[in-house]
């Protein structure tokens, strides 16, 4: 069963790059999905990126393209979001996440494993 351990969320400024990682315990399967979620404040969950942990292949919301990058690190069994640019709106709780099956990387219910969220808060 894999586990998933979240780790990098803190406050920043407006403007400013922050890292999560996402560091995985058990077997990642070539055909799994490793994703982001994330949740602000009395809004729902919604998707940020995901990466294909055998071919690599990744994701974006539209919202974070061009602004975030999603990768993987195979031997470190780890998945890191690199955030730039941040801006307030990007305020809420990220959560890593794995689909054991191959469903559509940007739908949450695709998803079965979660790992607990960061907080990550931006201000102006």
């Amino acid at each position: 069963q894999v586990q998933l351990q979240v780790s990098g969320g803190g406050p920043v400024q407006a403007g400013d790059s922050l890292r999560l990682s996402c560091s995985a315990s058990g077997r990642l399967l070539n055909y799994y999905t490793i994703g982001w979620f994330r949740q602000a404040p009395g809004k729902e969950r919604i998707f940020v990126a995901a990466v294909k942990w055998g071919g690599g292949d990744t994701y974006y919301s539209p919202f974070v393209r061009d602004r975030f990058t999603i990768s993987r690190d195979i031997a470190g069994k780890s998945v890191h979001l690199q955030m730039t640019d941040l801006k307030p709106e990007d305020t809420a709780v990220y959560s890593c996440t794995v689909a054991v099956e191959d469903k559509r990387p940007q739908l949450e219910y695709s998803y079965e494993i979660w790992g607990r969220g960061t907080q990550v808060t931006v201000s102006s």
